[in-house]
């Protein structure tokens, strides 16, 4: 009995051991809620997540049928590999000598606008071409005539006689943010329908030196020889601009796209249609850019609006009272810094409507109005 008690009491004790061993050495494995269930991991905090298509197939299906290649040819004269050179003439002298003609061609993209075969293009793809070819989406060609062209825009209207056409579905490109997703259609280096995907990268660039009138949208979706006149849709595949020019050094893409915003290439485009040419405002001057060198001069405290510096005679401004050395700081209430912004306010007037001017001569402030004339094509 003895022997029995002494067993028990030696058992308990060694119980209570293992018990204060596990409570300082692995207190987790005696925690529990006090439910008696396990306590388990802390929930993880909820994290925002984005969401984008899988795919852009339904939005290049909905576009691409508009995209169309344009290729244009023209007559060159070539000098002749062997009569134009003097030493060849006693081995040759009965071929015919001096230059020879030699058909170039060269390939470009255009959108389908209308269902009338209005196309959108830009200028410098069909510029001087003597023959224009349009191949649709589905392969078929047609001859394409110039309805009119822009210049200062780099954009041309051409008409093909086609029926049962996709025209484009036109978004507006005034919506455009940066970091928005925007894919380009057309023909790079002549391979065929080609599609690549970026972003917007910026918006409103302009002093590019590319086109008068400039407002582009940039993008790094991958723009070669050959997109130039193609689509550049947004995710929902509406068109939001025209493809125009690359900054490149090799040739090749180097994620530095522009194109013309389709809100503007509609707006010349209906004005082409509807006249053969774009009206524009002009006021018969020629400004230049203030510096802080032209500013001390002008005794500004700093560079403000933009200086005179030649006027047309008998022109609008001229008419207006403005005078060569005049600094022009606002237009019809607008302040204008550059070059480009007095451009384009107003360009924006059309002939017959008037433009206030605010303008500095001699330290004085003038206030002028000047009655706009149509720009010269």
């Amino acid at each position: 009995m003895v022997k029995l008690s002494r067993f028990l009491l030696q058992a308990t004790l060694a119980g209570i051991a293992v018990a204060v061993v596990i409570a300082l050495l692995f207190p987790a494995l005696l925690d529990g809620d006090r439910s008696g269930t396990a306590a388990g991991p802390p929930p993880e905090e909820p994290r925002q997540t984005l969401q984008g298509p899988v795919s852009y197939a339904p939005a290049v299906a909905r576009a691409a049928p508009a995209v169309v290649n344009i290729m244009t040819s023209r007559m060159v004269e070539v000098p002749h590999p062997l009569t134009d050179e003097p030493e060849a003439d006693p081995f040759f002298p009965e071929m015919p000598h001096g230059p020879r003609d030699r058909e170039q061609a060269s390939l470009g993209s255009g959108v389908i606008m209308t269902p009338n075969g209005h196309i959108l293009t830009n200028h410098h793809v069909i510029e001087q071409a003597e023959a224009i070819a349009v191949v649709l989406a589905n392969g078929d060609a047609h001859p394409a005539a110039i309805i009119g062209i822009d210049t200062e825009t780099d954009l041309a209207v051409l008409r093909i006689a086609a029926t049962e056409i996709t025209a484009a579905t036109v978004g507006q490109s005034r919506n455009l943010e940066v970091g928005d997703v925007v894919l380009a259609i057309g023909n790079p280096f002549g391979v065929g329908q080609t599609v690549t995907k970026g972003i917007v990268s910026a918006t409103d660039r302009t002093e590019l030196g590319i086109n008068l009138f400039e407002d582009f949208i940039q993008t790094d979706a991958a723009i070669n020889p050959g997109n130039s006149g193609g689509a550049l849709i947004n995710a929902l595949g509406e068109l939001v601009g025209i493809n125009t020019a690359i900054f490149t050094r090799s040739g090749g893409s180097h994620g530095i796209g522009f194109a013309i915003p389709v809100d503007l290439a509609r707006e010349v485009m209906t004005e082409i249609i509807e006249k053969g040419y774009v009206t524009r405002g002009w006021l018969g001057i020629e400004v230049q850019a203030m510096d802080r060198a032209l500013a001390e001069s002008f005794g500004l405290e700093r560079p403000r609006g933009v200086l005179i510096a030649g006027i047309l005679k008998g022109g609008p401004a001229a008419r207006a009272g403005l005078q060569p050395g005049d600094v022009v700081v606002r237009l019809d209430d607008q302040r204008v810094d550059n070059a480009r912004e007095a451009l384009n306010a107003i360009a924006r007037k059309r002939p017959g409507e008037k433009i206030g001017i605010e303008a500095l001569r001699e330290g004085e402030t003038l206030q002028l109005e000047a009655t706009v004339d149509q720009r010269p094509v």
